[in-house]
């Protein structure tokens, strides 16, 4: 079932606070290790730590590098995302809600506060193991991103920090947005003078 943009839940997007980081990271773990039974049936082995889908530094990482960025509702958190802007470029590093949330229209509610927030991103990236197909689906079906690459043992990320680790499999998806109109008039005159 789809839900209309109009009739999406009205969530804000806050600054990660220092005092919220160690939350934070628990919430997005926790977020993370619910796709791995829901997927699986069981517990498995596509652990980064001990009982963890997502390491602690793997999202501290993320959070160092980029904008962390808290999704509420109603004034209450119920998830995260992790942005990483370069000019035009967008990485979305991380972007999780609350399991108890899930089915509410709140992750692509927080997608659209995210392009609103960044309207110079032209070109965003995001990235999700082969096994999250509930993210799968969120990415392509819900955000309009696409499949661009699926890295793995005979196609490895280029960016891999440990390639000599590689992963069970990785997609990269894209998404383009054009420039307004208005924005797209204005390039095209000074392209010409």
């Amino acid at each position: 079932m789809s839900i209309s943009p109009l009739d999406l839940p009205k969530v804000r997007l806050e600054p990660l606070r220092p005092d919220d980081r160690a939350r934070f990271v628990r919430d997005n773990q926790d977020a993370f290790n619910y796709g791995a039974p829901v997927e699986f049936g069981r517990r498995d082995d596509h652990f980064e730590e001990e009982g963890e889908i997502i390491s602690r530094e793997t999202v501290e990482k993320a959070i160092d590098g980029g904008e962390a960025l808290r999704i509420t509702l109603d004034g209450a958190n119920v998830g995260g995302a992790v942005v990483r802007i370069d000019g035009e470029r967008g990485e979305l590093e991380l972007l999780f809600v609350d399991p108890k949330s899930h089915s509410k229209g709140i992750g692509q509610a927080a997608w659209l506060a995210i392009e609103k927030r960044y309207p110079q991103v032209r070109l965003w990236t995001t990235h999700t193991p082969y096994f999250e197909r509930r993210n799968i689906h969120f990415y392509v079906n819900r955000l309009g991103f696409h499949i661009v690459e699926f890295y793995n043992e005979r196609w490895p990320d280029p960016n891999d920090p440990k390639p000599d680790e590689p992963e069970d499999g990785v997609f990269r998806f894209e998404k383009r947005i054009e420039a307004p109109t208005s924005d797209r008039l204005i390039e095209r005159s000074a392209s010409r003078a």
